[in-house]
């Protein structure tokens, strides 16, 4: 099976589903049965060749269980990007739980698409998603039958963009308001050394001081339940002047350098679990 990046054709779709919430119909399973999936089965699935490269620096088999994740719980992903974790979540939750994604409210694209038209098309014209129900939504429009539901909430690199987009105070509150009363919100981080300057480590360079975001989450109404130093990078001095984007996947600066960035690695991050506080 030839991977293709799960939103390679997406913007260019037109969907006629309604903004707020796209949901698919019961299982269908066919040729691409996934019930029963073991998680180390889903990470061995072809449509993960491409990806695989990226486990050794994301350690996902690791890090979903420091989150304490079963795949029948109801699992929400926050701003999926490129799907990375997508193609590994939605196939082992998919059949047995239920996978949601959403992000930050966005203006509709030119086509009058929305983001979560685009994304629920784009995984259901994946040929590894089967036909796994998703449901998909902008946090400035919750489906009210979701409110108080949830039993994760994975944020997978996007704290720093949250506090760059000053989006970080709605978005934590729209979090907490989505789980269950025993739900949890994992983290995974770029992380700045604690001595890192503020101007350095306020999230414009992509790291940031563990403290300052249990500080943020604490805020929030959230209490630290656990840390996890299964994503740390020792080699990474995570101080480059061009911030995380400088070593792998993006590499900022092209070939320059490259074989000293890619003998790093991935950025060192914090990999934290969070619970609500009354």
């Amino acid at each position: 099976m030839r991977y293709t990046p799960l939103f390679a054709a997406a913007a260019a779709l037109a969907v006629a589903s309604p903004a707020a919430a796209h949901n698919h119909g019961p299982h269908e399973h066919g040729a691409h049965e996934h019930e029963g999936h073991s998680l180390d089965h889903v990470l061995a699935m072809s449509h993960r060749d491409e990806d695989r490269a990226r486990d050794q620096y994301r350690n996902p088999a690791e890090t979903l269980a420091f989150f304490q994740i079963e795949p029948t719980m109801r699992v929400a992903e926050y701003g999926p990007g490129g799907g990375w974790y997508t193609r590994v979540l939605l196939p082992w939750i998919g059949s047995q739980g239920q996978y949601f994604a959403f992000q930050a409210g966005r203006d509709p694209a030119e086509d009058g698409s929305t983001w979560p038209q685009r994304f629920t098309t784009a995984v259901a014209q994946a040929d590894w998603s089967g036909s796994m129900p998703v449901t998909a939504f902008e946090s400035d429009a919750i489906p009210e039958d979701v409110v108080g539901t949830l039993d994760r909430v994975l944020i997978f690199r996007s704290i720093h963009g949250l506090l760059n987009g000053n989006r970080a105070d709605a978005e934590l509150r729209a979090i907490r308001t989505l789980l269950s009363d025993d739900g949890m919100v994992g983290v995974v981080q770029h992380r700045a050394p604690e001595d890192a300057s503020y101007g350095f480590a306020n999230g414009s360079n992509g790291y940031l001081r563990q403290s300052d975001v249990v500080r943020l989450f604490e805020l929030h109404g959230f209490e630290l339940a656990g840390s996890s130093e299964v994503n740390a990078n020792s080699d990474d001095p995570a101080n480059w002047e061009g911030g995380v984007w400088t070593l792998p996947p993006t590499l900022r600066y092209g070939d320059e350098d490259r074989a000293r960035y890619e003998a790093i690695g991935e950025s060192d991050r914090m990999t934290l679990l969070f619970r609500k506080r009354d």
